[in-house]
């Protein structure tokens, strides 16, 4: 194995991914196969492109395309196939042909082989596209830009480099349709309102946060546009047993894309779910088609109004819009129609065995033979009578269940004859007690994707057994037949995703709410003060595959440092300060100091603060004793102040009966007869200035990872199981220090401040000092995230309490986001 991890290092996978994939039974000899085709080995020098290319057909590759490996081998080293849309479209070419000889014309144009698209072409391409859908375009407007990419991807710019035709097509708009205005975005009067400064900064601020938006939806369509989710069928494709259900499925769609994201509102999404809901919408919206927000709610007992408020603005928090939101229990009355057919075409029954009976009808603990349960061949009529029974009531739960008649001798344990219909008498949030017989997952999922004419059912891998029985019911009903295609698990490490695991973190008070900032959840992430565009950057960089694996939970943090660095503003807070007097100065000295909003941007402007006698520095930027590795303030080293025109020096330090250093005397170098030494360091500062506002205090809400070990599920890693994990310091609180740049931010929102005031709901929330934020609260401090200087980002959290206009009788509570750059220590 050492030997394979070695040779695909060679061809530019990563340490983890090489150890991966050598540990895949069926990828590995594939990959390896391919690699001695091209007499690659461990000391061969690979181009990087060439591996990638290389990899992406061994993870692609259908049983049908395998006698065609060596030939395809070659197509890639010889440089004729060189993109993964080229190596997508050859591997879906020789799936049809399987083995034997192949049309050597119709491979070449149906691949693109030899195709080289240059970008005077794409421009002139797009040029064209536009001109045919003129109208299109202007009614449309910047809503169009996935029609024109879908158009794109049908034509010869398939063959161009994708995030070029984005490009194009993103100019293109631009010069058609000038800016976007209120026509594409309401948000943006709003926000032009707001804005007080000159027309040119007005132009540098609004084409910055275009550009971060164009980098995100250039990777959304990378992401949707190469690899393995190419070999999805265009709508139409997909073979019915019954011809007519596509005719009737098409006149329904028109030919459009149609996916849907069906969560279970039953807990608050998690990172994976980002990832979900960027493939799910994302096909569609670079497809030109439609996405729905299906709620699949079908089990009464474990869900909440909150669950589905939340589920709908974390979408729409993360940039997308549903076509339609529908539920589940929209369709329990067809639901239950479509149940009655099937008892009567002898397809389910209703059963009486207990849990336990069904356990070892499947085998049991010993794993042995499968029987059929002996309520299986009851007559139809009699099943049909059972039924209606469950409907009426007439049975408690667990009484009777309505099971499908599948096949107990398939080696898939999704054709058990799976439950379809069990008995619940709790209240249904949508449907009260009209119903106390609710319709199984493994029943609704497939039906209502064939009602809702889904043209791609995109779950992930753990589902890929359920496919068979998927097929197997909407077949058995003739109902029109979507595909069901199966993507890898976002997976990331040092936390737990299972929503079963969350709740119980948040039942045992482990964490404060669904939303602790220390949790993986995307509400828990936005309260952090984590950007949705670095959310869904980091979805999309991983791609879609068909195989699990774990990401570093660093390359998050990489992306929110990224969109934080070029948008937010820059301030400067003590969070462990000690008091420093300058001597030599006056005690009325005030001096306004002039720092930058956003040294990355200078539009951005600038803002005053007080320099004063008396200033707080870090406590960890001074020491007593110097050392040649130390670079702040010590005996004989000066230091220099943010902006601040002359360094001060050390000339002692007080400290209290326990030897803590309380205060620090220092001289101001500003003697023209006496010519400072150069600092070697520069440390950010706050100044006392009361009359001023300054500094204003704040509680500071430091977190760390909430789980110990990298994979805390891993029983060889954590023996003791994930619970015995957590780590006692992943929260820590301190009382800060900021300088009076926060006042102007915190004023000018002030007007959505409101929901920050509003009382708690009921006394259980007087009990602790945290409770779930609404999305409106979340919104009000959306706009207040800042980079502390020299210490990392942070936001305002929605506990804040900010009435009024003075910032003394605030209760200002702010989060660390992350740090400036990733701890080395955390990593190991």
């Amino acid at each position: 194995m050492e030997n394979l991890e070695t040779l695909f290092l060679n061809i530019g996978l990563t340490e983890v991914k090489a150890r991966e994939t050598a540990g895949n039974k069926k990828l590995a000899p594939t990959l390896k196969e391919i690699l001695d085709h091209a007499a690659i080995t461990e000391k061969s020098d690979v181009p990087k492109a060439t591996g990638s290319l290389l990899y992406n057909l061994a993870s692609t590759i259908t049983k049908n395309g395998l006698p065609h490996l060596a030939f395809l081998t070659k197509e890639i080293t010889g440089e004729r196939l060189k993109s993964n849309d080229q190596v997508a479209a050859s591997v879906k070419f020789f799936d049809k042909v399987a083995g034997g000889a192949f049309d050597q014309a119709k491979y070449e144009e149906e691949c693109g082989v030899g195709i080289e698209v240059s970008d005077k072409e794409v421009k002139q391409q797009i040029a064209d596209l536009f001109k045919a859908n003129k109208a299109k375009i202007e009614a449309d407007r910047y809503r169009s830009l996935g029609f024109l990419l879908g158009q794109a991807r049908n034509s010869r710019l398939r063959w161009a480099n994708a995030v070029t035709v984005k490009n194009e097509i993103d100019a293109q708009l631009l010069a058609t349709l000038g800016p976007k205005d209120e026509r594409d975005d309401p948000k943006l009067l709003k926000k032009k309102a707001k804005e007080a400064a000159p027309a040119k900064k007005d132009a540098a601020a609004a084409a910055k946060p275009a550009e971060e938006k164009l980098d995100a939806e250039a990777m959304l369509v990378k992401m949707m546009t190469e690899g393995e989710i190419t070999h999805l069928h265009k709508p139409g494709e997909n073979p019915q047993p019954n011809p007519q259900r596509m005719v009737e499925h098409l006149k329904a769609t028109g030919g459009k894309v149609v996916t849907r994201f069906p969560p279970e509102p039953n807990g608050f999404l998690h990172i994976g779910h980002a990832k979900a809901i960027n493939i799910d919408f994302g096909y569609a919206q670079v497809h030109n088609g439609v996405c729905y927000l299906r709620y699949d709610d079908t089990n009464p007992d474990a869900e909440e109004k909150r669950y589905f408020d939340t589920i709908i603005e974390t979408v729409r928090w993360l940039g997308f819009e549903p076509w339609k939101i529908t539920y589940s229990s929209d369709y329990f009355d067809v639901l239950y129609e479509l149940a009655v057919k099937l008892i009567k075409i002898d397809k389910a029954y209703v059963c009486h065995c207990t849990g336990e009976e069904i356990y070892e009808q499947r085998g049991g603990d010993s794993k042995g033979e499968r029987f059929e349960c002996k309520h299986r061949n009851r007559p139809i009529a009699e099943s049909l009578a059972e039924f209606e029974k469950m409907k009426q009531g007439r049975y408690a739960e667990g009484e009777a269940i309505l099971r499908m008649k599948m096949d107990m001798t398939s080696g898939n344990p999704q054709f058990w004859d799976l439950a379809a219909y069990r008995i619940k008498y709790t209240p249904h949030y949508r449907t009260a007690d009209k119903w106390c017989i609710y319709p199984t997952y493994d029943y609704t999922h497939c039906l209502v994707d064939s009602l809702e004419n889904i043209t791609h059912s995109l779950c992930t891998l753990e589902f890929r057994q359920s496919r068979e029985s998927y097929y197997w019911l909407v077949d058995a009903l003739d109902l029109y037949k979507p595909v069901q295609w199966e993507t890898g698990r976002l997976n990331i490490n040092h936390t737990v995703m299972s929503k079963r695991k969350l709740n119980k973190l948040v039942s045992m008070g482990t964490v404060r709410g669904w939303d602790d900032p220390r949790l993986y959840t995307i509400v828990a992430l936005r309260r952090r003060g984590f950007p949705a565009a670095a959310i869904n950057m980091f979805v999309r960089s991983s791609g879609v595959t068909t195989s699990n694996s774990v990401t570093e939970v660093s390359r998050l943090d990489s992306y929110v440092r990224t969109v934080l660095n070029e948008t937010v503003p820059r301030l400067m807070a003590i969070l462990d300060p000690i008091k420093i007097t300058i001597s030599n100065l006056p005690d009325a000295h005030c001096e306004m100091i002039s720092l930058p909003n956003n040294p990355l941007d200078p539009s951005a402007g600038t803002h005053k603060v007080p320099f004063t006698r008396t200033v707080f520095i870090e406590r960890d930027d001074f020491r007593t004793e110097d050392a040649k590795d130390f670079k702040r303030l010590a005996p004989g080293k000066p230091v220099g102040l943010q902006s601040v025109p002359f360094p001060i020096s050390y000339v002692s330090h007080k400290t209290d009966a326990n030897g803590n250093v309380t205060e620090i005397l220092a001289k101001y170098e500003n003697d023209p007869k006496k010519p400072a030494t150069k600092p070697k360091a520069f440390i950010h500062w706050v100044a006392h200035a009361p009359k001023l506002g300054s500094p204003v205090a704040f509680e500071a809400r430091n977190y760390d990872r909430l789980f110990q070990h990298a994979f805390p599920e891993n029983k060889d890693e954590v023996p003791g199981g994930w619970l015995s994990d957590i780590n006692p310091n992943s929260l820590s609180v301190s009382q800060g220090l900021l300088e009076v740049g926060i006042v102007d931010y915190v004023r000018k929102n002030a007007k959505r401040m409101k929901e920050l005031n509003v009382p708690y709901s009921s006394a259980a929330d007087n009990e602790g000092p945290h409770r779930e934020a609404s999305d409106a609260q979340l919104r009000s401090v959306e706009d207040l995230k800042f980079q502390f200087t020299r210490v990392g980002y942070f936001c305002v959290d929605p506990d804040s309490r900010l009435a009024g206009n003075e910032p003394s009788k605030w209760h200002l509570v702010i989060n660390k986001t992350i740090g400036l750059k990733e701890d080395s220590g955390k990593s190991k």
